[in-house]
């Protein structure tokens, strides 16, 4: 549904990726991982069509991102960037309706439907009390979940969220990643997420894209890609792989004490 085309990545002074080449299809759930200013965020930038590529291109459905206008890109793809507004100056579920902008049939106001599916989302992530508090007022956990809400309501194909688990608690992060697991599954909708929790990641990714930060990348199904020693070059840091519960969990390897710390 979504494919790169020998994308090459860049920052000031700097190659990200060089020649990326993926597909992500409907019913997959990617995490993009990797270090600090290695390119993921800028990788996220490039899929929304939000930032040009220094060279090839990106698709939806074969068609070049660049040749489909902002509103029927706006119908297919969400984004939840890191950045947020907090100056939005209404309601909370003010700000969830505006992700019906890109199906609005009138300009004068919202529809029944609307305003239904806002409500709806409201109340998956548990802000049915908060619903008419200003939105600059509420917390960083509660903006987050409201984010959550508007990009739930766009309805789109693809979501591209960029450390959507920022600010929230353990029963939310879990709350977004079972909707968006279900997003996949129900909808076909591709998933496509920048995370640093490697257990959460491995427990709800099935295909992994990892950025080196010097032009080299790796993509691959979670059997592929979740292996101690290429997590550990990855993230410069040993890591150990243990089988607790089931699952194949990745912790810091203990390093010698290097003296005392700072």
């Amino acid at each position: 549904m979504l494919r790169t085309d020998a994308l090459t990545l860049a920052y000031p002074g700097r190659l990200l990726a060089r020649d990326l080449a993926v597909q992500l299809r409907g019913g997959e759930i990617w995490a993009v991982l990797g270090r600090n200013g290695s390119g993921k965020s800028t990788f996220i930038h490039a899929l929304a069509g939000l930032q040009a590529a220094q060279a090839g291109s990106v698709r939806l459905d074969e068609e070049p991102l660049g040749s489909i206008s902002r509103r029927a890109l706006a119908k297919r793809i969400g984004v939840m960037l890191q950045e947020e507004n907090r100056e939005f100056w209404g309601s909370a579920r003010d700000y969830v309706l505006l992700g019906r902008y890109p199906h609005a049939r009138s300009p004068f106001g919202w529809s029944v439907e609307d305003e239904r599916i806002a409500d709806e989302e409201l109340h998956g992530m548990h802000l049915d009390a908060l619903a008419a508090s200003a939105y600059a007022s509420l917390s960083g956990g509660e903006r987050q979940r409201a984010r959550c809400a508007e990009l739930f309501a766009q309805r789109p194909d693809v979501y591209l969220l960029d450390e959507p688990l920022q600010h929230m608690d353990l029963p939310h992060q879990t709350l977004l990643l079972d909707r968006l697991a279900a997003e996949a599954r129900n909808r076909n909708a591709v998933v496509v997420m920048v995370l640093h929790d490697l257990l959460l990641a491995a427990r709800y990714c099935n295909h992994f894209l990892l950025f080196f930060g010097d032009g080299r990348w790796r993509a691959g199904t979670a059997a592929e890609m979740l292996d101690a020693g290429q997590l550990g070059e990855l993230y410069g840091f040993p890591l150990t792989a243990v089988e607790a519960a089931g699952e194949r969990l990745f912790l810091p390897a203990r390093r010698p004490a290097q003296g005392p710390h700072v």
